[in-house]
């Protein structure tokens, strides 16, 4: 594994994008869609997740991410950032078994799930690359939310 050459990638992949300020999860959100010229929706996953993180479904018109139910807001954005990562860098998606897709949508025709993607070893170079470009993009996050005077949290719409 070339650490090296996996941050030079993330690193392109972000300057690539070239985002516009302010940015944060829902304008990161809408660039994507632009891009891919597919709506992108998030939802958390029902149940248990047996180990599963985050997930990307490319469905036939559309691209979901469901996501386990996170300790925080914080922790939820990554996992999602990360999701959002592999599309960016344009990690190929798998065809995935209807009983596969029946598992997260049993009321679903399995045909409208063509593809999917999830993280099996996170040592892997494709997810190693995924979590470094999500990483710069949290920091983005983070950078906007300070130059705006947000707060992490969005506490400043809460508390005033």
């Amino acid at each position: 594994m070339d650490y090296d050459a996996a941050r030079s990638r993330a690193q392109e992949a972000e300057t690539g994008l070239r985002l516009s300020e302010p940015v944060s999860l829902a304008s990161l959100q809408r660039h994507l869609e632009r891009l891919r010229d597919r709506k992108i929706v998030i939802n958390p996953i029902e149940g248990p997740t047996d180990k599963v993180c985050g997930l990307w479904f490319g469905l036939d018109h559309m691209d979901l991410i469901l996501h386990a139910r996170a300790a925080s807001e914080v922790h939820r954005q990554q996992i999602i950032l990360h999701e959002f990562a592999h599309m960016i860098l344009r990690h190929e998606q798998d065809t995935v078994s209807a009983e596969y897709a029946g598992t997260f949508f049993p009321d679903l025709d399995p045909e409208r799930v063509v593809k999917a993607l999830k993280r099996t070893d996170f040592l892997d170079e494709l997810e190693v690359t995924a979590e470094l470009l999500a990483d710069r993009l949290a920091a983005r996050i983070r950078s906007s939310q300070d130059r705006s005077g947000g707060q992490p949290g969005n506490f400043s719409s809460v508390f005033g």
